[in-house]
């Protein structure tokens, strides 16, 4: 596995990326809007930042809530997200996801439950 991305809770993800932008001549890789929010993708060489600020209900909506801005989570690229899951389970790791989901930029993803890894959102993320 390699290194994919940071995932950053935002209420304004188009005035972070500028920042980020400037701060970190980091460009624009990718937008979308995605399962009730917009995402965008920064580029910094070998990974990204992705920004994600919710326009409705969800997951980052309540954890900006209960947390404000910050990293949500940290996602790891694999060529076999399936068998990635398999091996967490193998060493006891609670999974939120039990099988791979369209994530955002078309990938396939799965989450592990931060209580089985430390504090950390794991995403997994395929290509």
């Amino acid at each position: 596995m390699e290194f994919d991305h940071i995932g950053v809770a935002t209420a304004d993800a188009t005035g972070l990326a500028a920042l980020f932008a400037e701060l970190f001549d980091a460009p624009v890789a990718h937008e979308e809007e995605f399962d009730g929010m917009s995402v965008v993708f920064l580029e910094l060489g070998s990974g990204y930042f992705e920004l994600l600020e919710p326009h409705e209900g969800g997951a980052i909506s309540r954890y900006l809530d209960e947390n404000g801005p910050g990293i949500h989570h940290v996602a790891l690229r694999t060529d076999d997200v399936t068998g990635a899951l398999e091996t967490a389970r193998g060493a006891g790791v609670e999974c939120i996801d039990e099988d791979p989901r369209p994530g955002a930029w078309g990938h396939e993803v799965a989450f592990l439950h931060p209580k089985s890894t430390g504090g950390v959102l794991v995403e997994f993320v395929e290509h």
